[in-house]
């Protein structure tokens, strides 16, 4: 210890008392391993104080030491260098032990960080994706009719018509067959889908174009999409992690975070979906992608590789509805 060191060479006289009825004796003082060395005239050790344990017992002169606070034993020093000497030494000792209680409120406050880190960051999305994996079907198609639901008290019932409806479900069977598509008679101008197989469509799909494969192909994109981006997952990543935990102890999501999302879903941006999938998704299902790429942007350029490589292109087109069916869907709100 550099403090040490410094006074390796440093002796004093005292007088020293073993005990309280003892007599005082005269002695010399020195510094050895972290110890306050007393030893007599011939230089025989008669006590070893431990320099960090030393205690002064007065502040006046000369000064008087103990080797701690209950200890018998007395040392009375004058000599002005070697008290400031222990008072040195013994703060240089106390700088260099550890603290462990310092240690241990370290130790908590890492573990009390890494806990919140978990808790804010890790923790949520973990039950989001614990509850994606965990529902059922039968569940997910109740949320999802509870959505519509209250879609409906926003957007107005969907629209139905006997001759629409055929048409609707015709549409349904050759491009989205497991779905069920829902025409919305305001608030949505593309299309969203919801859990348990709802695509919902808005009016401008059916009733601002001539082309049925632009329809088709609305519901085909939207199909992706929700394969992509778990349309589950997007109500429980809106409306945050308490929906997540409470779907999972309970089966159920809060009412007010139905009421939210039914809301969010008619105006939320849609999530954009890879050209690949995309063009994977038409080829399958038969849909012509030009008529959905120009419906999306009518100049072509957002949507130029859809069009360069439409898997229908040049190829006769397959007729998902009849001109008369294609009519009787474009009427379905007009009733």
């Amino acid at each position: 210890m550099t403090a040490l060191k410094d006074y390796a060479r440093l002796e004093t006289s005292g007088l020293w008392r073993a005990s309280p009825d003892a007599q005082l004796k005269e002695v010399w003082v020195s510094f050895g391993d972290a110890t306050l060395v007393i030893s007599d005239n011939t230089g025989k050790p008669l006590s070893h104080w431990s320099l960090a344990a030393v205690s002064r017992l007065n502040k006046s002169a000369p000064a008087l030491f103990a080797p701690d606070q209950d200890a018998a034993e007395t040392l009375e020093i004058e000599d002005e260098d070697m008290i400031r000497a222990i008072a040195k030494v013994q703060r240089a000792i106390q700088k260099a032990r550890p603290k462990p209680g310092l240690v241990r409120w370290g130790v908590l406050g890492a573990s009390t960080a890494t806990i919140a880190w978990l808790a804010f960051f890790w923790l949520p999305g973990a039950m989001i994706d614990q509850a994606v994996a965990v529902v059922p079907d039968v569940k997910r198609q109740e949320i999802g009719a509870a959505l519509l639901t209250r879609t409906a008290r926003i957007a107005g019932q969907p629209c139905s018509d006997p001759f629409g409806t055929v048409a609707l479900r015709r549409l349904e069977n050759a491009v989205a067959p497991g779905e069920t598509l829902h025409i919305m008679r305001e608030g949505l101008s593309t299309t969203a889908a919801l859990p348990g197989g709802h695509i919902l469509i808005g009016r401008p799909v059916v009733e601002d174009h001539d082309d049925p494969s632009v329809a088709a192909g609305y519901v085909v994109a939207e199909m992706t999409r929700a394969r992509i981006y778990d349309p589950l997952r997007r109500i429980l990543e809106a409306s945050g992690p308490f929906a997540a935990f409470r779907l999972l102890t309970t089966g159920d999501l809060p009412p007010d975070t139905l009421d939210a999302y039914a809301e969010t879903v008619l105006i939320e941006d849609a999530a954009p979906v890879p050209t690949e999938a995309l063009l994977f998704a038409f080829r399958d299902r038969k849909v012509p992608a030009r008529p959905y790429a120009f419906a999306e942007d009518v100049t072509g350029e957002a949507t130029f590789e859809l069009i360069e490589a439409d898997p229908y292109e040049g190829v006769a087109p397959v007729i998902h509805l009849t001109d008369g069916e294609w009519l009787s869907l474009q009427s379905i709100c007009e009733s």
